[in-house]
């Protein structure tokens, strides 16, 4: 959809280029910036400013200290169990 701004951004352009009125010109000029602005502006929502975090894929902090804990459990087990032997794999 932005990218309807752009050719009409192109067409406003064309048109202050072929007019012999002065205030069809600036008028014409004024269209083409503003529809350049805000095909700029689709443009960047389409590729960064229209993606959100999903908030429900972020950890709590309860998480967190849990995820962690285990973390700590498996590397004192593994320590535990010597050198020489591999953990199994979870």
């Amino acid at each position: 959809m932005h990218w309807l701004y752009l050719l009409l951004a192109l067409g406003a352009l064309w048109l202050a280029l072929t007019t012999p009125y002065g205030w069809l010109l600036f008028l014409a000029l004024l269209a083409a910036l503003a529809l350049l602005v805000a095909w700029m502006r689709g443009w960047y929502l389409d590729r960064i400013g229209g993606q959100q975090r999903d908030e429900s894929a972020i950890i709590d902090p309860l998480e967190l200290r849990r995820l962690r804990e285990q973390a700590e459990a498996r590397k004192r087990e593994a320590a535990a169990q010597g050198p020489d032997q591999v953990p199994p794999q979870a």
